[in-house]
């Protein structure tokens, strides 16, 4: 039997970095909100009082989640300009340490013994060099994979609030809470399924194990939303 040629796939690209991102926001509306949904529900408010809390909650999640995920991603990157400053400070004062520190970094990602020497002498040829080396071997840091404060903001904050929409407008036509919720809960499983096989499209694992996995965890903790929705709920209104 002929073996079937190995075809060259491409990498995902400049998406990559914010891809973290892009399967929290949207994962976490969701889930999210499903469950206030459900929770409120089960604690018998009003149709139209599930929609003023889902509406607040869907807002407050996507601004919350964009403010979170720009500070935290900003003051990521100024920890490493931090570094790098410093490592710039090493390598004018003292530079034989840092030259020195490179030999069991590539030790360790496999660079053979009697190649080493020719290895350090490449990569300390300049100090440019030598920081651009000690960047990516003791920072782990690559220019290219850096993440945008911004752009991160926006695909955590932008896509919560899209996740939000299958559990809160359902409740916006006239229909009573058990129907919303049903609706709702379709709606949010079917698009939790999806987002599973859209994310295989990158992980390349298997798309059904991925979307059954998100609709299990949503699944689970819609049932002790409800659950504790009923605890502490209120008198049911229609």
């Amino acid at each position: 039997m002929t073996a079937q040629p190995v075809v060259y796939e491409e990498h995902v690209g400049p998406s990559r970095q914010y891809w973290r991102d892009i399967v929290l926001g949207i994962n976490d509306g969701l889930v999210s909100m499903l469950l206030l949904v459900v929770g409120v529900v089960g604690g018998g408010l009003s149709r139209e009082q599930i929609v003023l809390t889902g509406v607040a909650g869907a807002l407050a999640g996507a601004v919350s989640m964009a403010t979170g995920e720009y500070l935290a991603t900003k003051s990521q990157d100024e920890v490493m300009e931090s570094e790098l400053a410093l490592e710039r400070t090493h390598i004018k004062h003292f530079r034989q340490q840092e030259v020195d520190q490179l030999y069991p970094m590539l030790r360790e990602v496999g660079v053979a013994e009697s190649d080493i020497d020719t290895v350090v002498k490449a990569l300390t040829r300049d100090d440019q060099v030598l920081l651009n080396s000690m960047k990516v071997l003791e920072f782990g840091v690559v220019d290219t994979e850096r993440r945008s404060p911004m752009s991160a903001a926006w695909a955590s904050g932008g896509l919560f609030l899209l996740g939000s929409i299958p559990a809160v407008v359902p409740f916006l036509f006239p229909i009573s809470r058990t129907t919303g919720v049903v609706v709702a809960s379709i709606a949010a499983g079917l698009c939790l399924f999806a987002v599973g096989v859209v994310k295989t499209f990158v992980t390349r694992t298997n798309p059904v194990a991925a979307g059954l996995q998100n609709l299990v965890i949503a699944g689970v903790g819609a049932l002790a939303a409800f659950g504790v929705g009923r605890l502490v709920g209120v008198t049911p209104s229609s």
